[in-house]
C-alpha cells in the first residue's frame, strides 16, 4: 500500500483534549478502511502565515499512514465536512520517515554542515 502524510489545522479555540479526540477519530477512519497509522504528531498551537476564517492561530497535527487510496478519500471527506478543521493537506510519500518530523526537532542538524563548509574553505 502507498504511504501518505496528512497535516491538518484545527481551530484555535479547541482544547488539546478535543484535538486529540479529533485525531483519534481520523485514525479510526483510516484503520476502518484498511489502513495503518504509523506516526501521529501534535505540533501544538502555532501562528498561521495569514488569517484563516478570522483566526490567527491553529492546532497543527500530522498523521503518517500506510493506507489504500479509498481510505485517504474517506479521511479527506471527513476532514472537509468537520467544522473544527480549517485546512488540511495530504501528500503521497515514497517511504515513511524515521524519527520525529523536522517541526518536532528531527531532521538534519545544519550547524554541522556550516562547520564542515568553513573547514573546507580554509
Amino acid at each position: 500500500m502507498p504511504f501518505y502524510e496528512t497535516v491538518f489545522i484545527a481551530r484555535q479555540d479547541l482544547t488539546d483534549g478535543q484535538v486529540k479526540d479529533l485525531t483519534k477519530g481520523f485514525e479510526d477512519i483510516l484503520k476502518k478502511e484498511g489502513g495503518k497509522v504509523t506516526k501521529t504528531e501534535q505540533w501544538g498551537l502555532r501562528t498561521l502565515a495569514y488569517r484563516i476564517n478570522k483566526s490567527r492561530k491553529g492546532h497543527y497535527t500530522l498523521i503518517e499512514s500506510d493506507a489504500p487510496g479509498s481510505a485517504i478519500i474517506e479521511l479527506e471527506r471527513n476532514l472537509r465536512l468537520n467544522e473544527d478543521i480549517m485546512r488540511y493537506m495530504t501528500i503521497k510519500l515514497d517511504e515513511l520517515s524515521d524519527g520525529p518530523s523536522v517541526v518536532m526537532g528531527g531532521g538534519k542538524n545544519n550547524d554541522d554542515d556550516d562547520k564542515n563548509s568553513k573547514k573546507e574553505a580554509a
